[in-house]
């Protein structure tokens, strides 16, 4: 979840994986993850299509990407939630 938007854990894996296959890529041809958006990586899941037309994209992207890191509980990623750790 980012703000009032809601998607399925395992689109924002899949989200998670598109974002860091990008990093791999020669160092001189990367954009900035600030501004990276996976708007146009033909496997995006298709629940976050209406995310990419919003100015914010970039930073709700990241921020998902964040959300999905390993070592978060995946039962429950948010500081509000009691038990994970």
């Amino acid at each position: 979840q980012d703000g009032d938007l809601k998607f399925p854990l395992e689109s924002v894996k899949k989200l998670k994986e598109l974002m860091d296959g990008n990093r791999h890529m020669n160092p001189r041809m990367m954009v900035p993850m600030a501004s990276y958006s996976p708007c146009q990586e033909k496997h995006l899941p298709e629940e976050f299509q209406p995310v990419c037309k919003r100015e914010d994209a970039p930073m709700i992207f990241r921020r998902l990407s964040l959300a999905a890191e390993d070592d978060l509980c995946e039962i429950c990623a948010n500081a509000a939630c009691a038990g994970c750790f």
